[in-house]
């Protein structure tokens, strides 16, 4: 894997069935999708209890159709021998749909331009992804990668990482320290000399850390 994380790019082309239809291309840093939906109304208004039930309703469906688009791109990538390691939104003055892929020896720009191109179409045929406008941008994870799977965590074993739970483990919630591998349900970090054993379904996030 490079120093940093790689991208792909891909222009907006022809609208077909009401969505942006796609040119793809390959570029240094970005793959960008466009897709220009009916303008998203405010959720929120009124009273304040108002504003509560739609905030709830509007990140459970936000969760919802993140899942969908997690599976899609399962999808495509494993049909290239490929791995999702991670599907977000980001949203502020733009909405940024991230998928971040890998495999073994790391991806290339040909990779991402391929799981782009074919994540795409599912994206507009499926209806995936509601609202306004968006960029969706696919990726390798980079040097400080998220960790979400046991086979990442054996697979960077000896890496030094940054994991933090949501209960305390040994009084604590935050761990640094090199990765020991996955065993019995839980991933094994040495932290100065001991080796603690993290309960996987009790990691809020984990990550690894860049060395120089």
């Amino acid at each position: 894997m490079g120093e940093s994380p790689l991208f792909c790019w891909a222009e907006t082309g022809t609208q077909i069935a009401g969505y942006d239809g796609h040119r793809a291309g390959c570029g240094f840093c970005l793959l960008a999708l466009t897709k220009d939906g009916e303008p998203a109304g405010s959720l929120f208004g009124g009273d304040g209890k108002r504003e509560q039930v739609w905030a709830v309703l509007a990140a459970r469906q936000q969760k919802m159709e993140l899942e969908r688009i997690r599976e899609a791109a399962e999808r495509v990538a494993r049909s290239v021998g490929i791995d999702v390691v991670d599907v977000e939104w980001k949203v502020g003055k733009q909405r940024f749909l991230r998928v971040y892929i890998d495999k073994p020896e790391g991806v290339s720009h040909k990779d991402c331009e391929t799981v782009s191109n074919q994540l795409s179409v599912i994206l507009d045929v499926e209806d995936l992804v509601p609202g306004p406008h968006y960029i969706l941008e696919v990726s390798s994870p980079g040097l400080d990668r998220k960790l979400t799977k046991p086979a990442e965590f054996e697979r960077f074993a000896g890496r030094l990482a940054k994991i933090s739970t949501n209960e305390p483990v040994e009084n604590q919630k935050f761990f640094e320290g090199r990765l020991a591998g996955f065993a019995d349900g839980k991933v094994q970090i040495e932290v100065k000399g001991r080796v603690i054993a993290l309960p996987m379904e009790g990691i809020r996030k984990a990550n690894l850390v860049v060395e120089f």
